[in-house]
């Protein structure tokens, strides 16, 4: 099987689950599941105001700001600045969370995954890697910044495209002009 090209301008924007920002999904598994259903998860969002995130019983997520100046995320009483872009940050989703931008509107990059199904682990890469993965975890690497050229591919990836690898897939060399984020996603059960 072929590396699956994801592109950010095939994606439909929808309202967070407590309606209180825009959400656009990368991919998730099980295909088609919903914000209730879903063993993983990886979107990008668009904070204008600050206020409450959603809570996400038996959720881990990992957000990463791409855009704008930050937040400070109050996790169950304690803050958390979270103003170094393209730096992850990981929280419980079954925590009160609330956001307080820091001097305005960011866009921000979140992996979430299922409790005892999934774990993920998120990493930035500012030069060229090479995507392989391991029995039982799937890769996605998703441009932050600039671009990226996935190896035997004639047309490279640009800003918010990614690239999805299964565990049964070869490894992929992967030329970054930019910043590419890159998560594991392995199965625990």
């Amino acid at each position: 099987m072929a590396p699956q090209i994801l592109r950010a301008h095939d994606r439909t924007p929808a309202p967070w689950k407590n309606g209180g920002g825009i959400t656009t999904e990368v991919v998730a598994h099980p295909h088609g599941a919903g914000t209730d259903d879903f063993a993983w998860r990886i979107s990008v969002a668009d904070v204008a105001s600050s206020g409450p995130f959603s809570t996400f019983e038996g959720v881990d997520r990992i957000i990463t700001v791409v855009d704008g100046p930050g937040m400070v995320l109050t996790v169950d009483g304690a803050e958390h600045v979270v103003d170094t872009p393209c730096a992850p940050f990981a929280f419980s989703g079954d925590a009160a969370t609330d956001c307080r931008l820091l001097d305005g509107p960011i866009v921000d990059f979140n992996v979430m995954v299922r409790r005892g199904e999934v774990k993920a682990e998120v990493s930035v890469e500012r030069r060229g890697t090479v995507l392989r993965p391991a029995p039982g975890t799937r890769v996605l690497a998703i441009v932050l910044d600039g671009t990226a050229t996935p190896g035997g591919e004639s047309v490279g990836l640009g800003r918010l495209d990614a690239v999805l690898l299964q565990d049964d897939e070869d490894p992929v060399d992967v030329t970054v002009d930019g910043v590419l984020a890159i998560v594991a996603l392995t199965d625990v059960r």
